[in-house]
C-alpha cells in the first residue's frame, strides 16, 4: 500500500503569530527582531509583504531598514511560539497519532492508515487540515503530500501561504528535477559548491549521476542524496513520544559583520550561549561538554571542545568555556565570520550531581543561586519577550556601536 505523507509548515511562523495581536497590520510589512530599539538588532522573522523588500534572516535592523524605510518592527516572544507550536500539533494529532515534530514550525504526519476516516485523499486531508489551523488558530500553513517524507517537505516549500501541493510518482520529475539542487533537503553550500564543479545543478541532473561518482565526490550523504533526488527515501515517521531524547543543544549565527578582537567576540559568544542555556532549562538537561565552531570569511571551519568540571545549564559557565577554546585556539586580529556554540555529553539536570568543593564549600549554595536568576530570567522573558533582558554586555556593546 502506497504511504501517504503530509508535511506541514507554518508560513512565517514567528511573525504571524505576532500579528494575531496586531490584525491591523497583517498586510504591512512587518518583521521580527531581537532588539527594536536597536539598529544593530537581529532579524529573526519577516512576514509575505516584508519578504518583497527582500529582507533577510540574520540581517540587522538598519540593512532591512534601507532596503524598507516602512518597515515595522516586533519583539520576540519565544514562550508564545512554543504555545503555538504546541497547539498546532495537537491539531495534526487529530488526524493521525504518527506525527513527527521536524522543528518548531514544521511536522511530518503519516496519514495512510487514517485517510478513510476522512473520506478524503491525501490533497483533500491536507486542505481539510490547513483549513483547521487557520479558523481555530488564525495561522495558516503550506502542506506538501507525497509517498516519503522528503519529497512532502519540498511539497510544503513547492507553494507558499497556505497551500497544498500533491507529489505524485508521477509528477515528481516534473516538478521536482528542475529545481536546483539547493532546494534538496540536506543539501548544503559546501555540497552543491562539490556537485556544481562537477556540473551537477539541478536535481534531476543529481539524480542522472551515478551511486558511485557521487559517493566518490561526498561520501555516503552522496548515496542518501541519490536516494532523495529519485524518491527511493522511505524513512518512516516517528511520533514525538517515540524519538530519542537530543544528544546535544546548539545554536548559531552567521553575522552581518566579521567579529574582530576579544570584546567582540565574547559579544558573540555570549548571544549563542545565553540561548543555549535556555534552551537547556527548558528540557531540564546539563551539558558535560561544550564545542565552539569558528568560521572565518573565506568560510574556513574549526571546532574545539572541552569537558566541563560540573554539568551545567548556566549561561555564564558555557560562556567562560567557550571562551577558553577561543583564547587557546585563536587569533583575536583574525576576522571571524560566523559562531557556532554546542552543548554536549547531556544529562538530566537532577542527576547531574556537584562535586564538593573541600576549598570551597559555600560553591554549590552560589550555584544554585545562579541557577534561580538565570531560571527568574527566562519567566521574565517568557512575559515579556526575548529581549526583554539580557546580559549587560550585550546592551553595553549595543550602546558603544551606536556612538
Amino acid at each position: 500500500m502506497e504511504r501517504v505523507i503530509l508535511h506541514c509548515d507554518l508560513n512565517s511562523f514567528y511573525a504571524s503569530v505576532e500579528l494575531l495581536d496586531y490584525p491591523e497590520l497583517r498586510d504591512k510589512p512587518v518583521a521580527v527582531c531581537g532588539d527594536p530599539e536597536s539598529r544593530h538588532g537581529i532579524i529573526l522573522a519577516k512576514n509575505e509583504a516584508a519578504k518583497r523588500y527582500k529582507i533577510q534572516t540574520a540581517e540587522t535592523v538598519w540593512q532591512a531598514r534601507r532596503k524598507c524605510p516602512e518597515l515595522i518592527l516586533l519583539g520576540a516572544h519565544h514562550e508564545k511560539y512554543h504555545r503555538y507550536s504546541r497547539l498546532v500539533n495537537e491539531i495534526y494529532e487529530r488526524f493521525t497519532d504518527l506525527v513527527e515534530p521536524f522543528s518548531i514550525d514544521e511536522s511530518w504526519l503519516d496519514v495512510t492508515g487514517s485517510l478513510h476516516l476522512f473520506h478524503t485523499d491525501g490533497k483533500g486531508l491536507g486542505d481539510l487540515v490547513r483549513k483547521t489551523v487557520r479558523e481555530e488558530l488564525g495561522l495558516t500553513i503550506s502542506v506538501g503530500v507525497s509517498f516519503n517524507k522528503v519529497f512532502a517537505k519540498m511539497g510544503s516549500d513547492y507553494k507558499k501561504p497556505d497551500a497544498t501541493t500533491l507529489i505524485t510518482r508521477e509528477n515528481y520529475q516534473e516538478l521536482l528535477w528542475p529545481l536546483p539542487v539547493t532546494d534538496l533537503i540536506f543539501v548544503g553550500r559546501a555540497a552543491a559548491k562539490t556537485l556544481g564543479g562537477y556540473g551537477i545543478r539541478t536535481i534531476g541532473e543529481l539524480a542522472g549521476t551515478e551511486r558511485g561518482v557521487l559517493v566518490q565526490l561526498l561520501g555516503k550523504q552522496g548515496g542518501t542524496l541519490l536516494d532523495y533526488a529519485t524518491g527511493a527515501e522511505h524513512a518512516p515517521v516517528i511520533p514525538a513520544r517515540e524519538l530519542p531524547g537530543p544528544k546535544s543543544v546548539g545554536n548559531g549565527l552567521t553575522f552581518p559583520r566579521n567579529l574582530v578582537g576579544w570584546e567582540a567576540l565574547r559579544g558573540g559568544v555570549t548571544l549563542l550561549a545565553d540561548e543555549v542555556a535556555v534552551r537547556l532549562r527548558q528540557l531540564e538537561l546539563k551539558c558535560a561538554t561544550v564545542n565552539i565552531s569558528i568560521r572565518d570569511p573565506s568560510f574556513k571551519d574549526i571546532s574545539r571542545q572541552k569537558p566541563l568540571p560540573t554539568p551545567t545549564y548556566l549561561a555564564r559557565e558555557i560562556v567562560q568555556a567557550c571562551m577558553e577554546l577561543l583564547e587557546a585556539s585563536w587569533n583575536p586580529r583574525a576576522p571571524v565570520r560566523a559562531l557556532t556554540v554546542t552543548a554536549q555529553n547531556l544529562v538530566p539536570a537532577e542527576q547531574a550531581g556537584e562535586q564538593l568543593d573541600l576549598l570551597s564549600p559555600d560553591a554549590a549554595p552560589r550555584r544554585e543561586k545562579v541557577e534561580k536568576l538565570e531560571r527568574a530570567m527566562d519567566g521574565i522573558r517568557g512575559r515579556f519577550g526575548r529581549d526583554s533582558i539580557s546580559p549587560a554586555r550585550l546592551k553595553e556593546q549595543g550602546r558603544r556601536e551606536e556612538g
